[in-house]
Parts: structure tokens; C-alpha cells; sequence
């Protein structure tokens, strides 16, 4: 074990002293929270550019009630299409309402002298289609029809509270849960491929350069690949503490700035069901139930220590479990380019976890989820996306149990390779001699 841990310690301190270490550090978290709000910032920004479109409406009933939008100005025409495209204007498009559309609502189509977007067919369709459902509603001859529409006119706020064992209500959020489920089960995915990845290259890296066979007259070949899987663990335990330290530092400013710990005040306030808390302080901004349930989850410990310690769980025994097998396909190969065709039985399961994550999230509690969730191979990716549902404890036993005895039986196997493979060269090694390797007695 000595010797394990001085190796473990020398990867630990090359790696943490590169660049590519330092830099990755700094930029992962700011990538992390860029690739979170940028894109919803941006679509809230949008372009202030208007498109003018001209609309033909051969109905005679729809082009005067087009609405002018953010994005759109409708300019009602009573040239006819031929016109208007012999002699082209500055415009966006035009907009051809058929004179049967409230029979034939399919019979509307935009012609554009560039490419159209989704937002603008979008808004053009439910324009239409709102001005016949009100024709469509006048045809029955009732007075008032558009009072009687706004008044009952109904928002439904649906307020979930999730039953545990001992049969207290708690707050949950389906918009959190499916968050936290896409996020941590697409970081498991990312990190036991890199630090997998970079097992095997720090393997091929030695062997190349013979430094392989001048530490095996030390140390045994598995001494040496448990210090380089735990080593390189130890690196990315260290990655991710730093990144959790700076996201609860950037994340208490950010809440301070908003003004979030009153939010929070009012969400522990409406749990114990005490108006006058609520009121208490005119600066607390109006909080809809889903916000509520989402704040009352984000502070509760319980609910935190089972994301974050499921996280730390299964990260570590995934990365175990495949390191394992990156280092001894490092350790069968010369060059990173001959390790394609053996990496492939390594990245199935994990590519085969990640699509049913997907469908995970949206049945977290069934039979596909459940087993995925349980096999070792895809387990890491696929429970992470249930534990935000709630497990059942024998269930999360059995995950990690299996999980444990999985890597054991692995490490040995790969141990086996590992021992051949590190004195080999100038060969390719298939799939069957790697097999071949993992069955010799020593």
C-alpha cells in the first residue's frame, strides 16, 4: 500500500501543478454557469430588428385584425401576390391568406425573400388562429362572448408535495428535480470519461517513453496501476471541491444581490403557514408555489446531502470502475491512435447510460430506469438522474453494493492485462487477446 501511495502522490503532484490543471479549474465553473444563463439571457435580449410583412388576405377578415409584435409589422396589401413579387419591396415577406382559411385553415402560406425563423411562424400561426376561433365562436350567436371568455378564463397553480416514509408532506419541484437530474447525470458522464481518458493517455505516455519499464523494477505493474487510477481520483476529488467551494461562494453573492435570502424567508414562511411573516417586508418580491417548492428544497440538508453525496458516491465508483479499464487498454498499445477499436466496448455502456438518462427523467421510477440504475456499468450516470425522485434505500444498497464488488472483479481483470501489456510493443492487440490476457495465472 506504501508504494501505491507514493505513486498515487507523484500523479497527484505533476498533474496539479500543469496549466491545463490551473486553467481547468478557473474555466470549468464560469463555463459551467456561461452554458446555464447565457443562452436563456441571450434569448431574452433577442434582436430589436422589426420584419415587415406584407399580408394578401383574399378572406377578406383576417389581414386588418394582424397585431403588430415586438418582431413583426403586418402591412395589410390589396395588390395581389404577382404584384407585389413583380416589383419587390423592403420587405420580410408575404403573408397569403386563402379565401377559404376558416374551412381550411391550412390554406395560409408565407412567402419570404429570406430564411424565416420559428418565432416569427409561430407568432404569425397563433395570430390566425385566434382570429378564426373567435369567428368561429361568434357564429353561435352568444352576447358578450368575450366577457364571458376573461371571466372564466382560469390559471391553475398546482402546488406537489411529496409524501416520505414516515408520511410528511414535503415541498418538491419537478422543474428542480429534472434540473439536478440532467446536470449531475451529465457531469458523471463527462467526468469518469475525462479522468478515464486520462488514465489510459498518462499509461501510453509512460509506455512510449520507457519510463514504464524502469518503475515496474520497483513496483509491481498493479502497485503501479492503482497509484496512477487513485492518483489521478485524487485530482479530480480536488477539482471538484474547488469547484463546489467557488459555486456556494458565487451563488451566496449572487443570492445576496437578489435579494434571495428574503425570498428564502418567505418560503420557510408560507411552510409554517404564517402570513404575517410573508408580509412583513414590502421588498419581498411575489413568489409563485414552484419558486417556493424550489427554495424549500435547495435549503433543505437532507435533500442536499443526498444529491451531493450520491454525487461524490457514484463519481468515484464510476471513475474506479472504468479507470480501471482505460488503464489496462493504455497499457496494451503504443500510440493513442490504437486504442479506438478497444475503447469502443468501454464507451457503450456509457453512451447507453446517457440516452437513458433521458428517459430516465421522465419515468424515474420504472422498470428501464430502475435497471439501468442497478447494472454497475451504467449505474453512476442513471441513478444520479433518480436521486433527485427520491430512491428507496435497498435500492441505492444494492446500486452500490453491486457498484463495489463490480470495480473489485474489474481491477483484478485489468490487473491481469496491465501486466502484459505494459511489456509489449510493436503490436496491436485485439479484443480477443485482451480477454485471452485477463484469464493467465500467475
Amino acid at each position: 500500500m506504501g508504494k501505491i501511495a507514493i505513486i498515487a502522490g507523484r500523479e497527484f503532484n505533476e498533474r496539479v501543478r500543469k496549466k491545463s490543471f490551473i486553467i481547468t479549474t478557473i474555466l470549468m465553473p464560469i463555463a459551467f454557469v456561461a452554458l446555464m444563463f447565457v443562452p436563456a439571457l441571450m434569448m431574452n435580449i433577442g434582436s430589436d430588428e422589426q420584419h415587415r410583412i406584407v399580408v394578401v388576405d383574399q378572406s377578406g377578415m383576417v389581414g386588418e385584425r394582424m397585431a403588430d409584435t415586438k418582431s413583426i409589422d403586418f402591412t395589410p396589401s390589396d395588390k395581389s401576390v404577382e404584384e407585389l413579387t413583380a416589383a419587390p419591396e423592403e420587405i420580410f415577406g408575404i403573408l397569403v391568406v386563402g379565401s377559404d382559411v376558416f374551412t381550411n385553415p391550412s390554406n395560409v402560406q408565407l412567402l419570404t425573400y429570406e430564411s424565416s425563423t420559428i418565432n416569427i411562424e409561430s407568432e404569425i400561426s397563433e395570430q390566425i388562429a385566434s382570429i378564426i376561433e373567435s369567428e368561429k365562436l361568434k357564429s353561435y350567436n352568444i352576447e358578450d362572448i368575450d366577457s364571458i371568455l376573461a371571466a372564466i378564463e382560469t390559471n391553475v397553480s398546482l402546488k406537489v408535495r411529496q409524501l416520505n416514509e414516515s408520511g410528511e408532506a414535503q415541498d418538491s419541484s419537478s422543474i428542480l428535480n429534472i434540473a439536478l437530474a440532467y446536470i449531475f447525470g451529465f457531469l458523471i458522464y463527462m467526468f469518469v470519461f475525462l479522468y478515464g481518458n486520462m488514465v489510459m493517455q498518462g499509461v501510453i505516455e509512460e509506455k512510449s517513453n520507457k519510463v514504464m519499464e524502469v518503475m515496474v523494477s520497483s513496483v509491481k505493474p498493479f502497485q503501479l496501476m492503482m497509484g496512477k487510477i487513485l492518483g489521478i481520483a485524487s485530482v479530480a476529488v480536488t477539482q471538484f471541491v474547488i469547484w463546489v467551494v467557488f459555486i456556494l461562494v458565487v451563488g451566496a453573492a449572487a443570492m445576496s444581490l437578489l435579494g434571495v435570502d428574503e425570498m428564502m424567508a418567505a418560503a420557510q414562511a408560507s411552510a409554517a403557514m404564517d402570513p404575517a411573516a410573508l408580509t412583513q417586508s414590502a421588498n419581498i418580491p411575489a413568489i409563485d408555489d414552484e419558486m417556493l417548492s424550489i427554495i424549500s428544497s435547495v435549503t433543505n440538508p437532507a435533500y442536499l446531502l443526498r444529491i451531493f453525496g450520491g454525487f461524490l458516491i457514484y463519481f468515484i465508483g464510476g471513475y474506479l470502475l472504468y479507470a480501471a479499464m482505460f488503464a489496462a487498454v493504455g497499457s496494451a498499445v503504443d500510440n493513442e491512435k490504437d486504442t479506438n477499436n478497444l475503447q469502443l466496448p468501454i464507451t457503450i455502456p456509457l453512451m447507453l447510460a446517457l440516452f437513458v438518462m433521458l428517459s430516465a427523467m421522465q419515468d424515474p421510477h420504472g422498470p428501464l430506469a430502475f435497471w439501468f440504475s442497478i447494472i454497475p456499468f451504467t449505474s453512476p450516470i442513471v441513478m444520479m438522474v433518480r436521486l433527485p425522485y427520491g430512491v428507496p434505500g435497498w435500492e441505492l444498497a444494492l446500486s452500490v453494493g453491486l457498484l463495489v464488488v463490480t470495480f473489485i472483479g474489474i481491477v483484478y481483470l485489468a490487473g491481469k492485462i496491465y501486466r502484459v501489456g505494459v511489456f509489449m510493443y510493436g503490436k496491436k492487440p485485439t479484443l480477443g487477446e485482451l480477454i485471452k490476457w485477463s484469464r493467465y495465472k500467475y
